[in-house]
């Protein structure tokens, strides 16, 4: 067996130490692109919290109309038929 001399000693920790600053950089790029992504989930899902809030508000306010307006409405006799009986 050989022993590595010190110039192969020093390249192989050149390598290694470059590899591992290449994995740091890759790590720490995606972990960038996974919170960009989970903040842009979480800002949509707050926009569509508002805006089916909204949408429930909307149906609420027109039922809460149509109710009151049925409330409001005088009660209507039906027409009496026009008829022979009738002079």
């Amino acid at each position: 067996m050989t022993t590595p001399t010190s110039q192969e000693a020093l390249e192989r920790a050149e390598r290694n130490f470059k590899k591992k600053e290449m994995e740091a950089r890759e790590a720490s790029k995606a972990m960038a692109e996974y919170q960009a992504r989970l903040r842009a989930e979480r800002e949509k899902t707050a926009r569509l919290k508002l805006l089916r809030e909204a949408k429930e508000a909307a149906d609420a306010a027109k039922a809460a109309k149509v109710t009151t307006k049925k409330a409001l409405d005088p009660v209507k006799e039906p027409a009496k038929k026009r008829g022979a009986s009738a002079k």
